[in-house]
Order: structure tokens, then sequence, then C-alpha cells
């Protein structure tokens, strides 16, 4: 499909909505000859595959990684990243019959695409490469162990297997001269924190086992890929920036949300299911991304009515996220990359860099967290010299309206990639594993950081590690690497249970929010009424029934400051960095039909609070800047609540979902009006830290996303916030913009 006949295509099914169009303009790429150095039979096999050259920065890549440098590639989608790291390390693996390699993977689905890939290029050679994940039958594991000489697997499979049972792994690590880091980008936030911990774990038993395995990484673009490595692994990386890879044309719209909900307006599903019916129905292969599960099984639906009304088969397309059974995922990947789907719906379980055999279109529905995520979802598209089209279908929320408004806030800035081995909750969680793993001599504390010293003395006194012969044991014969989820703060899991079918699962957090007693969860093709929540047994209990509309639950959140970190002075506020204790209290749920945003009723819920310590930076204003006996004042503190929620991600460089806030007429601590924005991990990652050092840049970018819209009273592209647990009452955008005007002043 040329460029032309795509956009030919694209355009008229927007109906006019684009806001803001961007073209992304095709580049020649810069070639290199092979290093010198490169092995014989690997130059041969590229040239049998048909590549006769490198890109520049592959070349000098590999020649970093040759010379035995820790190297991370942080460059573009579709330049080529695996050869950074596959052929040194099948190199090193062709020269020494009995090295190994370990592959980490943010995602099973990447991993198994990549097992193709290395087996293209190792074909010909005795060298057996082999995934070991959760999806692994145990049946193949010890064969997996002591044969393969390139193991793909993932953090959480690390963490919880492999490390904890490193005895039966001996001869591997023993082995061992590679780790590679694919799309280390996404290792950030809470995931992140803890997987700099497990690769400290993993370096230390390499290190016991005598090995020092060499580090490859890449990345996408990443203003700070050489900290961001450091912060991982402990190591200084020699750090390959410069893209060479040639790119080819791609067209990118951005839409607004409408200005009313009148009688043509689509919801923001709606719009992506049509267009993804659409475009599949025109054989323009097309990704829908979605940020949540619900979302997904929502728009899948849509789309297929659409189909069905047009005519069309609906199994042209599908939907891919988590929770599906590893049977489900396989199938659905294996018909996606073979063509004989034309349309997937997915979370960002399919943002990473799986080859899905050129795609032409790609939809984000909503803004998906962070920079780096936006540019690795426009990046499945347009691959391989086709050219492409990206939709970014903003939904109604401040931050979102304010990307589409101000292109430049998307298209041209940086986001650095954020992890704390400071979390003292993270720390403790991982020290415990290390120390059942290996005893912690008091000298791998210190080289790691105060905080890890800290930690250690902190669960010496709770008699969670004890110290002996000078070093730290763990006391018990149950390794503890089973109760913490590196993914999030809790390592609970809930089961979906239908009768004697299990339908799947959540985390603890998810399972809260969003699998109480009557909440609807989808499933494919098949809808459920969850009727029981147990919490004591980590399970919920579902009912198959369509019930003719979903479910969004409503919270409210409350922060006690425990511990006051720093503080300063700015105008009209005063700054403090403390620490807090949240609780969150589920309220309720809606229940919203089908198909539309019409809310049918609300339902109160009686669950017991959760609560976590965090950090968190505390804005206090004197009592006449917002006095709680004026209706309007409230509405204005509460609106800039609301507008520095929407500033914060682009500040912090994270994920919304990453911070909370609460507000107070009058604070307990000070008896006067507060605004408290803080990390939701327990801990904290570091992102509240970010806000306080960048408060002014905050002010002033909470203040252009109010001000750039033209609205007198508030709407949802500059107040408005779906997250809000009072349902956006009281807010006044005129006490808005004055309390902004004496923050700027």
């Amino acid at each position: 499909m040329t460029n032309d006949q795509l956009t030919g295509t694209v355009c008229p099914l927007l109906g006019g909505n684009a806001e803001q169009e961007a073209t992304l303009s095709a580049s020649p790429g810069v070639f290199a000859d092979f290093p010198a150095d490169l092995n014989e039979k690997l130059v041969e096999r590229l040239q049998e595959l048909g590549i006769e050259k490198l890109y520049a920065h592959q070349a000098e890549a590999i020649e970093s990684a040759l010379a035995g440098h820790d190297t991370v590639t942080t460059v573009g989608t579709s330049s080529g990243k695996t050869l950074c790291y596959a052929l040194p390390m099948l190199q090193k693996c062709l020269e020494e019959p009995s090295a190994k390699a370990l592959l980490l993977f943010p995602t099973k689905a990447l991993a198994h695409d990549q097992l193709d890939r290395l087996q293209e290029l190792a074909e010909g050679s005795s060298l057996m490469s082999s995934c070991y994940d959760g999806d692994t039958p145990k049946s193949r594991r010890s064969m997996i162990r002591s044969s393969a000489h390139l193991i793909l697997t993932n953090p959480d499979m690390l963490h919880m297997a492999i490390l904890p049972q490193h005895e039966h792994w001996r001869k591997f690590f023993k082995s061992l001269r590679v780790i590679v880091l694919d799309e280390v980008h996404v290792l950030r936030g809470a995931f992140g924190s803890h997987t700099a911990w497990v690769l400290r774990r993993l370096l230390r038993l390499c290190e016991w086992y005598g090995s020092k395995p060499l580090i490859l990484a890449s990345s996408a673009t990443l203003p700070n890929a050489e900290e961001h490595f450091e912060n991982l692994t402990g190591r200084t990386p020699v750090v390959i920036s410069q893209d060479a890879a040639p790119s080819s044309d791609k067209k990118i719209y951005l839409i607004e949300a409408p200005d009313d909900a009148s009688s043509g307006f689509e919801t923001p599903n709606m719009l992506t299911a049509r267009l993804l019916a659409e475009l599949a129905m025109n054989d323009v292969r097309t990704l829908a991304f979605c940020k949540a599960r619900t979302t997904t099984e929502l728009v899948v639906r849509q789309a297929r009515e659409h189909l069905k009304a047009k005519g069309a088969p609906t199994g042209l397309i599908d939907s891919y996220r988590g929770g599906y059974t590893a049977k489900e995922r396989r199938d659905i990947e294996k018909r996606l990359f073979k063509g004989s789907l034309s349309g997937l719906a997915a979370t960002n379980a399919m943002e990473l860099g799986v080859d899905v055999g050129g795609l032409d279109a790609v939809i984000l529905n909503g803004y998906p967290g962070s920079l780096s995520s936006f540019w690795q979802q426009v990046g499945r598209c347009g691959r391989a010299g086709r050219p492409g089209a990206a939709v970014f279908i903003a939904h109604e929320d401040p931050l979102e309206q304010h990307l589409v408004r101000d292109p430049h806030a998307l298209l041209n800035a940086k986001e650095a990639a954020t992890v704390s081995i400071e979390n003292p909750q993270i720390a403790e969680s991982q020290l415990r594993c290390a120390a059942f793993e290996r005893p912690i001599a008091p000298e791998e504390l210190e080289a790691i950081g105060p905080s890890a010293v800290e930690a250690a003395e902190r669960l010496g006194e709770a008699g969670e590690l004890e110290f002996n012969a000078g070093r730290w044991f763990y006391p018990s014969y149950d390794g503890p690497a089973f109760m913490v989820n590196i993914r999030g703060s809790s390592a609970e899991t809930f089961v979906l249970r239908n009768g004697d079918e299990v339908i799947g699962d959540m985390e603890e957090w998810r399972a809260y929010l969003h699998a109480h007693a009557g909440a609807v969860y989808l499933h494919r093709d098949r809808t459920f009424v969850v009727t029981k929540l147990d919490l004591q047994h980590g399970e919920a209990t579902l009912q198959e029934d369509d019930p003719g509309y979903w479910t969004r639950t409503q919270s409210r959140s409350l922060a006690q400051e425990t511990a006051r970190i720093s503080q300063r002075d700015a105008r009209e506020v005063k700054l403090g960095l403390a620490g807090l204790k949240i609780t969150i209290q589920a309220t309720g749920y809606q229940r919203i039909k089908n198909g539309s945003t019409e809310i049918l009723g609300h339902e109160e819920l009686d669950l017991p609070p959760l609560t976590w310590d965090t950090i968190g930076v505390a804005l206090d204003f004197h009592p006449e800047f917002a006095s709680f006996e004026d209706p309007q004042a409230l509405g204005g503190l509460h609106g800039l609540e609301h507008a520095l929620m929407a500033a914060a991600p682009l500040i912090a460089g994270c994920d919304p979902r990453d911070l909370d806030s609460v507000w107070f007429a009058i604070a307990p601590e000070t008896m006067a009006p507060r605004i408290v924005v803080f990390d939701q991990a327990p801990g904290g990652l570091g992102f509240s830290a970010k806000l306080y050092e960048e408060y002014e840049d905050w002010i002033r970018l909470a203040s252009k996303i109010v001000l750039s819209c033209s609205c007198e009273h508030g709407c949802p592209k500059c107040m408005l916030s779906p997250r809000c647990s009072t349902g956006n009452e009281p807010l006044s955008k005129p006490e808005l913009k004055r309390m902004l005007d004496m923050l700027l002043a």
C-alpha cells in the first residue's frame, strides 16, 4: 500500500476530526561494513539472509561489545537493535562452546518473537536457544537449564524461579558470559526499581560462581540512557545513541475530544472501534492500543458489531491483553503474525518490539502514559520501508487534550526513565530474597548505598533477617520471592472463577477496584458479573451474564503526613517533601450503558480500606488563599489540584497512574488549605521529589493547560478529571485562574 493509498483510506474515516497532523518524513540510512573482528560464520549467515551491510549504529554497538564494554544502544523503533546485541552474544557462544547467555525481555510475547529471530541467525550452528517462562512445561525445564546456550526469559521469572533455585543453575551461572536487557526504557517506576535489585541479585550470584558477564542493553530513545543503565545494573556503559536506520513516511493524526455530547457524538472507544473495523475491512492491517483490559474488550465488541452491520466477517479482528491463558495468547499471536487477523485491539502487552509483520496503521485510544510508550506504539506501523499512519485519540482529560493542542509537548519532547533503589519497601523485600539466596556481607550493602544498609538494619530489628558470623541471613527455609510482585506493590494475585472454570487472574489492587461484587468483567466474547470478592482467600466468584452495561469504580484517598523530609518557600505557598500514610477507600461504582456514556446508576461499596506509606509533595497555602467559607474559592483550590495532576506526569516523567492527589480546605497539620500529590508506589519512586525540585516549571505547565482552553467555566479539556473521586465538584475556573495568577505573579 502506497502512502497516498493509506492516507486516502484513513483520512475520510476521521471525518475531519483531526485537530493536528504531523508528518514524519522518510530519511535515508547511514551504512557501515561488518566489523573486522566479527566471526566469519556470522558474516556468512547475515549474507545468506540478504544483509550485506549494517547500519552505522549497529556496527558501532557490535564493536563496543566485542571489545568487552557493557553497552546500551538507544535508538528509535525499527532500527535493528536486535543485531546490536545478538551478534556479539552469538560470537561469544561460538568462540566458547560452553558459554551461556541470558536474555531478559519485559513480556513473554516479545521473548517468543525474539526467539524466532535468534534461531534464524544461529541456523547452521550447534547453539540451542529456548524460552524459559511461566508457560514453559515443567517437563522441559531441566533440559533447558542443562543444554540451552541462550535462555530467553523475563525479570519476573528470574526473580521468582531462577535466582531462588540457583543451585540448579550452577553450571549455567558459571558459564554465563552475556546478559541482554531488551527494551530497558520499560524498566521504570516500581517494575524498574524491583528489576534493578533483581539484576544486583543476579550479578552477585554470578560473582559467587566465578563469572562476570557482559551486559548489553537496547532501548527506545532515552535522554538519560547512561544514568538509567547505571541505576539498573550498577555499571557504567558505552552509550550508542546516533540512529542511522532509514525511516519511511508516517502520518500522525491527533484527535481532540468533541465540544459536546451531541446526537452524533462518538466516545473515544466508539471512534476507536469504528476505525478498527473500517480499516480492517479495507485490508489496512491495524493495531488499536487501549489503556485498560475492560476498554480493550469493549472496543473489540463494538468493532465486531460494526463489521456485522456491514456484512463483514467478525473474525477479522480480535483482542489481546493480560489475563488470557497462555494458549489463548499464543493462538492470537500466531494468527496476527501470519496475517489471518486484519485488526487487533490490545493493551500495552503488544507495545514492545514484537514484529507483527508489517502493520499499516495504529490507533492510540488515549495517551498510553508516557512519551516512550507513545513512540513505541506509533512505531508499530510503517516498518520495513512501508508507509504508516498513526491516530492518537485524546480522551476527555486535561493532560491528553493539552498534548493535542500543543503537539510540541508530544512530538518533540524527550522523557527520562526513573528507577529508585532507595525505595525502602522495595529494598526490604529484595534484601530478603537476596539473603535467602546467599548470606549478605555488610560491604555488599555499603556498595549498593545507605538505603540498603538501613533496610537490612530495619529487617534485623524486626527479626526478618539475622546477623551472624559477619553476614545477614534469612531465617527460614521457605523462600520469600513468591511474596514479592516486582510489577507492583503486592505479590497477591486473585483468581477469577466461574464455577470450576478459571477465567483469569488479577493483582490484589486491581481486584479490589475492579472485581468487587457487582463489577462487570469482560473476557473476549463473554461477559461476567462478579458475585463475590473473597479478600481473605484471594478469589473472585463470577457468573456469566450480560447486563447491558459496564462498571467504573469510584474511590477516595486520604494522605496523613508522617515525616517532613525537606521544605522551602515559594510565592504564596510553602512546599514540603514528606513521608505520608495513604488510605484508599473504594466507595462505590457506576453502571454505564454499553456503547455510550450514559450513567444508569450508582451503587455503594462496603470494602475495607487499603493503606500504605509513600512520599509526596505538599503545597501548604495561607488561610486567606482559599477561604473554606467561600464555595468559589474551594472550587478554585480543587481545580488547582486537577491542574497540577494534569501537568505532573510530564514534569516527573511518569505515567499518570504513578501519581495520585488529595486536597484539603483545612488540613489537620496546618489548619489551612493544602494540596498533596504523592507517589502511588509504597515507599515512593522519586516522582514527587522531581515535582518538588521542578515546582516552578510544574506551575507554569499547569497554568498553560488551563489557560489554553477558551471555555469560561471549566471542561474536560482543561479542568474536569475522569479520576476525580467527587465527580468534579466543586470546581471554579475563574477562581483557579486567579490562584494561578497569584502563584505565577
